[in-house]
Parts: C-alpha cells; structure tokens; sequence
C-alpha cells in the first residue's frame, strides 16, 4: 500500500478557474487549504481555456483537477474539460470543484463522471475529505 512509512505520495491536484470569471478569491483559499493537508497544489490561475487546463493536467501529471466556476458555464466547462482529458487517456483523473451550480445540475454533471461539486461556503474540510478518500483506492503509492 505504500511507503516504508506507510504514506502514499502526495496527492496532485490542479485547481483551476476556466472561462471569464475573474473571481478567484476561493480558488485561492481552496489551493493553499489543500496545500496545508499535504497535497501538492498547482493553481494556473484566471481565464484558462479547457484545452489550457487539460494540458496542464497532462504535463504536471495530476491525480485531481478541481474547477472554480462562478460564471454559470459549468455545463460546458466540466464536461469539456473531461473530454479532453479522456481523449489524452487520462480518464483516471478525478474532476471536481465547486462554484454556483444549482444541485440539478451538480447531479446531471456527476452522471457524466464529474466528480462530487461543491457549493458556496462549503468547508474545505469536506473537499479535503472527499478527495483523500476518492485517492485511497485511485492514488499509487
């Protein structure tokens, strides 16, 4: 399962703000709340095009790619940036993230393999959570 210390390496996750949205106050607090529980972090910052981001995924090799979205996108952003992903063969990359997404459509993404989304004020206990336990069985040592 692991290390002679019984640890899985860090988990990688790209934390990402596709579109016009120029808001990345969460993103931020996202970013440096997972770099606080020991994941490595890599933020691309504002206005990132799906194609940037997929490609960023790829050249850092990322466990996890995690989306702000506020600008009401996300039925096209999530899914293109999975397709991308999958087209590269890398459909073990989990996609989540969070913004305003209204939970009918937080539901139709998760039926498309869009990894659990999170809305305002969540905790980033929780997103910690969720993405700790998704890398128990996805994560190599």
């Amino acid at each position: 399962m692991g290390t002679a210390t019984g640890r899985r390496r860090p988990i990688r996750v790209l934390v990402a703000k596709p579109g016009l949205d120029g808001h990345d106050r969460g993103a931020k607090v996202v970013a440096a709340a997972l770099r606080d529980a020991g994941m490595e972090v890599i933020y691309t910052g504002l206005h990132q095009t799906p194609e940037q981001i997929a490609q960023a995924a790829i050249q850092e090799d990322v466990d996890v790619v995690g989306l702000s979205i506020l600008s009401g996108a996300h039925m096209t952003l999530f899914p293109r940036v999975k397709q991308l992903l999958d087209d590269a063969r890398r459909s073990d990359v989990l996609i989540t993230g969070g913004g305003i997404i209204p939970p009918d459509d937080m539901a139709a993404l998760e039926r498309r393999g869009i990894g659990r989304l999170f809305g305002p004020g969540t905790p980033t206990g929780e997103l910690i959570k969720y993405i700790e336990a998704w890398a128990t069985t996805h994560v190599p040592a």
